[in-house]
């Protein structure tokens, strides 16, 4: 029994692993995302060179995000932190709790491989060890990315209404920032994550930021296209001096049109999705239950009695 439940589990860890990469592997066309990373290039080559930001004394989750960096894994920490940010995850110790629970599910896998292969030799035991490493890496990973994909749906799904409410309120007269405040207010029981980014651009521009740049680190944040817009739109606005609650509203019909087309693509899409499903899971048992006694009754009736009860 314990066989087959480790060669059924070695199944699902290499179809895991197998899905992982080609979603890895999958070429993903991020105009923002590259055309930021430019940016930032191009700002670090015309200042000082930094020095390291992580040190050692700074409590636990510090000491942890150190000691990965000393490895060499400087860049893994830069990732993770910006697909945190992206999941509208912002706390400080965020980076190294991520760090802690992919090391301990990647420990509590290479456990359970090495008490499954407890009697067998060295070599069956370190080529039970490349499943979980690898699955150990990529499970956390994959769950970061889907927790992503629903921060940004969220914050899409919301921006049309959002930005409907924020024109109306800049309608009456109030200056931007108390339009936002107050569309923060209305909207955080109802779209949260959205009237909190608001919420979080006007308090940078209380404290002294310019608005351009607040803006700009709300794209960071989100990576979303629309957001983009949204924010160019504004600053264009404010520079040029052209109204913005006619603007708002213009923008937010274009928002909901794009939220049908995507729902119109998704339809589209459902039926090519739902095929492979229906045809591993559902056809072979639809298959066992309608031949399956015919069958039975066929080679019974065949010469010689196969199947026959003796």
């Amino acid at each position: 029994m314990i066989t087959i439940l480790y060669f059924l589990a070695c199944a699902i860890t290499f179809s895991a692993i197998a899905w992982s990469g080609l979603v890895l592997l999958q070429p993903k066309e991020e105009p923002l995302g590259d055309r930021l990373d430019e940016l930032q290039k191009a700002a670090g080559a015309a200042t000082v060179q930094r020095g390291p930001k992580r040190r050692l004394g700074g409590g636990f989750w510090e000491s942890i995000l150190y000691f990965v960096s000393a490895l060499g894994g400087e860049d893994f920490l830069r990732d993770i932190e910006k697909s945190l940010r992206e999941a509208g995850i912002r706390r400080r110790e965020a980076t190294a709790m991520y760090v802690l629970f992919n090391l301990l599910v990647m420990l509590a896998l290479i456990a359970g491989a090495l008490y499954l292969q407890r009697d067998g030799t060295l070599t069956d035991k370190l080529l039970a060890l490349i499943a979980p490493v690898l699955l150990g890496y990529l499970l956390p990973r994959q769950v970061l990315y889907r927790l992503v994909a629903r921060y940004k749906a969220k914050l899409q799904e919301a921006l049309p209404d959002t930005i409907d409410l924020l024109g109306i309120v800049l309608g009456t007269g109030l200056a931007l920032d108390q339009a936002m405040i107050r569309v923060s207010e209305e909207m955080q029981y109802i779209y949260p994550e959205l009237a909190n980014e608001f919420y979080t651009v006007v308090m940078q521009v209380k404290a002294g930021q310019e608005r351009s740049r607040a803006f700009n680190a709300l794209v960071r944040r989100t990576g979303i296209d629309d957001i983009k817009s949204l924010a160019a739109m504004i600053i264009q606005s404010e520079r040029f001096g052209t109204s913005l609650s006619k603007a708002m509203k213009v923008y937010a019909d274009e928002l909901r049109m794009r939220r049908r087309l995507r729902a119109e693509s998704a339809i589209a899409k459902a039926g090519i999705k739902m095929l492979f499903p229906i045809i591993i899971f559902i056809f072979p048992v639809l298959f066992a239950i309608t031949l399956g006694p015919a069958m039975i009754s066929v080679l019974r009736g065949l010469s010689g009695g196969i199947g026959q009860p003796r």
